[in-house]
């Protein structure tokens, strides 16, 4: 469990620094910090299992959850795929790409078929586009993310048809 001074000096840290976010687990607890709010997002609450919910006093955005589940098993917040296809999920928390450029057509589209190796998107970090490769080959049946929108781990950005 992390303390709330310790969370403030992270803000702190946050605000005097040119990086946009920081996510750091320590007793169990994930924290992750970021000076811009994902779109939609309501009032700025940290939270965790054993804290009663308290207001933060930061333009921060901060969020406190269980560290992640390590068990294979899909975490309840992405929804589960039919029987039948595989999951591409995300290997970080980053901004989801599906072109190379603004103007350029998309890696992969709905129908297309991919084969291990093929480029599937880009998903930029901390400035860094990082592309995804596929591990897989079949058929894009389903985009589950919109182009230039954030992702988090394990957030599952394609459906593949194996057969």
């Amino acid at each position: 469990m992390m303390d709330f001074e310790f969370i403030e000096r992270l803000i702190r840290a946050l605000d005097d620094s040119s990086i946009d976010s920081i996510e750091i687990e320590r007793g169990g607890t994930r924290v992750h910090l970021s000076k811009t709010p994902p779109a939609g997002s309501g009032p700025v609450v940290l939270s965790a299992a054993s804290a009663a919910p308290m207001q933060a006093a930061h333009p921060a955005a901060v969020s406190a959850s269980p560290a992640p589940n390590t068990t294979g098993a899909a975490p309840s917040e992405f929804t589960a795929a039919p029987s039948n296809l595989e999951e591409i999920t995300s290997p970080m928390v980053g901004t989801f790409y599906r072109a190379p450029a603004p103007d350029a057509p998309a890696y992969v589209d709905i129908g297309d078929r991919i084969a291990p190796g093929d480029t599937l998107c880009i998903i930029e970090a901390m400035k860094l586009m990082n592309e995804l490769d596929a591990e897989i080959k079949g058929k894009i049946v389903e985009v589950c993310v919109e182009n230039a929108q954030p992702v988090e781990f394990g957030q599952v950005l394609f459906r593949v048809d194996p057969s």
